[in-house]
């Protein structure tokens, strides 16, 4: 039914449980695994009327970058462990400097992906409106199916 499935990870306790649900449903359909985790650019406030905002050196640039990559490389490093625990092989991918609903869609786009996976932190009401969920955007935003799995109870 799918055959090259995209799943998207942030290391958290909630997407760990969809990483599991995701690898193991690429095992049962011996589909193409892709797993992606996202890191945002450093937000700079370039200030409006009187404020003055904050523009970071090069220096904090590259610090907030490298922290990035490290992060990256350990929620990866925890996706692989469990992929080979359950016997799928995944091809691994992290894309810095990018907001994680756009760089989702266009990866499983420019992949061929036919199933998008993610785990939901499951927020309703207010909390949803002021926190966001990546995975209602994807779902808004993208034009190939989702998998929800749902936060542990």
């Amino acid at each position: 039914m799918y055959a090259n499935i995209l799943l998207s990870t942030d290391g958290s306790d909630v997407a760990r449980k969809g990483v599991e649900h995701g690898i193991a449903l690429a095992k049962a359909l011996n589909a193409r695994l892709t797993i992606i985790t996202v890191t945002e650019s450093l937000p700079v406030d370039y200030g409006s009327g009187h404020a003055s905002g904050w523009i970071p050196t090069q220096e904090e640039v590259d610090g907030y970058n490298a922290a990035c990559k490290a992060r990256a490389g350990k929620v990866l490093d925890e996706a692989r462990a469990m992929s080979k625990q359950i016997g799928t092989p995944a091809e691994l991918l992290h894309v810095p400097n990018a907001h994680p609903t756009t760089a989702i869609i266009e990866t499983a786009e420019s992949r061929g992906c036919d199933l998008i996976v993610m785990a939901s932190h499951g927020r309703r009401g207010l909390r949803k409106l002021f926190l966001g969920s990546q995975t209602s955007e994807v779902l808004m935003y993208g034009s190939i199916p989702v998998l929800v799995v749902p936060k542990p109870a």
